[in-house]
């Protein structure tokens, strides 16, 4: 385990004294000092008035103690972090040494794959089939295993294809891995739990699997607001989260105090942000679908559970090697992207097709624009 050692100056952060004379910067700045909004409004109280200063080395008390309540954990359960990727390097640069094993899935998105390699760890992968629908087996996760494996990465909804592991299948990964390498971990990326379709119930979270399960989000994907760099880890190992809180520290000292206060203002309003996204997201999956069916004889897919995404794979029959060339090079003559397969440790025949992103009003003209380049790629 990378341990950063304990130092008092965190102090700094989470103890507030009348006469602080140890801090190294000049006065903080309030929010309110630097927006004048149209015709002489006012912000709001809470906002005027906050402190440009240092956050908390945890994360803000509020923040913490709404997403704690959610996921049935104490306040000091939940270390919010500069997204979920940077909770996904804590926890690997914290756990792991050189040299040790860290198993995950393939396909997945690429810094979860390349944070393993950047520690110094062996990356085991996990291959996951598009033929299979890219499920987990847990006796075939388990031959991936070994002794050396010090943490194991999931992600439900999977990235990229938002297939998701169904709850018992969950809780049968999880004892299959800490049975099989009690010294291991497993850390499980829930960031698309909450994007589900229509009136489909949200999974619960992983959160109290076990002490030795540590859950990730963010509000970028199911939320909306990647913009906001608001992440959080889910920890109720208690001195692993020191060690978490330490490396945290030393990494980034805080999160923005701004994107903390605008965080749980969108948490405060979630439902009806997720009610509307689910409804868009149906219609969404429901157009890839008919779109899908409407060409058959080119593409297929696995459909989704979750989030907003999926995989599609061009038909091997209907386009060789050279045609697949010929459509990615199609695209932007198109005006359209998707993400591609090798971004993901995936085949270039299978890309990324993501529906949540664009208006539907635009959705349907960007998978136009895909039909045009399958009819290019096929001569």
């Amino acid at each position: 385990m990378a341990k950063f050692p304990a130092n008092d100056i965190i102090t700094l952060l989470d103890r507030r004294v009348p006469h602080n004379l140890g801090e190294s910067t000049s006065r903080d700045l309030t929010l309110g000092e630097l927006i004048d909004l149209p015709g002489g409004a006012d912000l709001p109280p809470a906002l005027a008035g906050l402190s440009l200063g240092y956050g908390t080395s945890r994360g803000d008390a509020a923040l913490r103690a709404f997403l704690a309540e959610e996921s049935g954990v104490e306040p000091d359960d939940v270390l919010i972090t500069p997204g979920g990727a940077a909770g996904l390097f804590l926890t690997t640069f914290t756990l792991c040494d050189p040299g040790d094993e860290v198993v995950t899935t393939a396909p997945n998105f690429p810094p979860t794959l390349d944070v393993i390699t950047a520690v110094g760890c062996k990356l085991g992968r996990h291959r996951l089939d598009f033929d299979r629908g890219y499920r987990i087996e847990p006796d075939e996760l388990r031959a991936s295993l070994s002794p050396a494996t010090r943490l194991v990465v999931l992600v439900t909804p999977h990235n990229p294809s938002g297939v998701a592991i169904e709850p018992a299948r969950l809780q049968t990964l999880a004892d299959t891995i800490l049975t099989s390498c009690p010294d291991a971990y497993l850390v499980i990326d829930e960031t698309y739990r909450e994007a589900t379709y229509g009136d489909r119930p949200e999974p619960a979270t992983a959160a109290s699997l076990s002490p030795r399960v540590l859950v990730i989000s963010s509000l970028s994907k199911a939320l909306g607001a990647p913009g906001l760099r608001i992440g959080w880890l889910v920890c109720r190992d208690r001195p692993l989260m020191t060690e978490l809180l330490r490396a945290k520290m030393n990494m980034v000292i805080s999160c923005s105090v701004v994107d903390e206060a605008l965080a749980l203002e969108v948490l405060r309003r979630k439902q009806r942000i997720l009610d509307e996204r689910r409804a868009m997201l149906h219609e969404a999956v429901s157009r890839v679908a008919r779109w899908v069916e409407a060409h058959g004889a080119q593409v297929e897919w696995v459909r989704p559970d979750g989030g907003a995404l999926c995989c599609v794979r061009l038909r091997p029959g209907a386009y060789d090697q050279a045609a697949v060339a010929r459509f990615h090079a199609a695209l932007p003559e198109q005006g359209a992207m998707v993400g591609r397969g090798p971004w993901f440790d995936e085949e270039d025949r299978v890309f990324r097709l993501g529906f949540g992103h664009l208006p539907l009003a635009q959705l349907d003209g960007a998978l136009d624009a895909l039909s045009r380049a399958l009819a290019i790629a096929a001569g």
